[in-house]
């Protein structure tokens, strides 16, 4: 096989990447934009998504998309509450101060994770997809009778694949219509912008941060279960999806929910193309490397705003 098919698939690969990462970086972006603060749990909160997935098809058994289509409700609603509760419990206590935030969502990070290894184990385990069949992609070539299409042997993907990516697509644009287009958006931007005029307008500024907070807890165990049937639910399988997320969210600008789009969708494919060819090690050089030279040449992100 020639080297462009190669080079489709694994923009295939990293276009899988590239949506779960979008999803779970928009969470943590969202989280930073209303609340102005970080949220180092948020990739537990993707780990425990992918444990309560693995939980539900395990128990309710039958065909796997039974399970699975059960999974997509259950996990971002019980990890949204469950964030949402944490936010009251912990975070409102410390009147959200930056510093504190992030040590106590370590802690949360700490709790969630052991909480997850005494009730989950320490193995990996799959999850069945609902539907997984091959699907043959075919390549344009140049021949003597001019072009013409190919099915290169191995030049494939799965339905499953497919799928996933079409699903994060339709969260974005619904979280999109979200903030954009509805009243809950609006309440969500007035508090982002002022808090204290938005506790003067009568908003409940402290429902909306516990609101915002699990909603972006429920994208990222949303994201974890739609990937769980290409990787494995374990219970240390958080830490890649935060380190990631935060770069996205530093290149894309901090708050910028289209510029945390743009920027997974650049890391995605590149982490996948890199991979592919080289190593996931050399991929995550060249993002850190990345934010590196963001932070120095445009500190404020792509699409961030500077400080006013």
């Amino acid at each position: 096989m020639e080297f462009g098919p190669y080079l489709m698939l694994a923009t295939l690969e990293g276009a899988v990447s590239a949506a779960v990462l979008a999803l779970t970086a928009v969470g943590l972006s969202l989280v930073f934009g209303v609340m102005r603060v970080v949220n180092v749990a948020h990739g537990e909160f993707f780990m425990l998504g992918a444990v309560v997935a693995w939980t539900v098809a395990h128990w309710l058994g039958g065909h796997p998309a039974l399970g699975f289509a059960l999974a997509l409700v259950v996990a971002p609603v019980a990890v949204g509450g469950l964030a949402a509760v944490a936010d009251w419990l912990v975070l409102k206590r410390i009147g959200y101060d930056p510093e504190r935030t992030i040590v106590a969502t370590i802690g949360l990070l700490y709790i969630i994770q052991q909480g997850a290894l005494m009730g989950f184990g320490p193995e990996a385990r799959p999850v069945e997809p609902p539907f997984n069949t091959r699907l043959a992609l075919p390549w344009i070539e140049w021949g003597e009778e001019g072009l013409r299409l190919v099915w290169p042997w191995g030049l494939a993907t799965t339905s499953y694949k497919l799928f996933v990516i079409l699903a994060a697509a339709a969260v974005l644009l619904g979280v999109w219509a979200l903030m954009a287009r509805s009243r809950a958006g609006l309440v969500m931007q007035a508090t982002r912008e002022d808090r204290e005029m938005a506790l003067a307008f009568a908003i409940p500024v402290g429902r909306v941060y516990a609101g915002v907070f699990g909603l972006g807890a429920g994208l990222a165990a949303l994201a974890a279960v739609l990937i769980v049937p290409i990787q494995q639910a374990h219970y240390l399988m958080g830490g890649d999806p935060l380190l990631l997320s935060f770069i996205v969210v530093i290149i894309g600008g901090l708050g910028s929910l289209p510029g945390t789009v743009l920027a997974a969708v650049l890391i995605g494919l590149t982490d996948g193309i890199v991979s592919v060819f080289f190593s996931p090690t050399l991929a995550k050089i060249l993002a850190t490397l990345l934010v590196a030279m963001v932070l120095v040449f445009r500190p404020q992100g792509l699409f961030g705003s500077t400080a006013r």
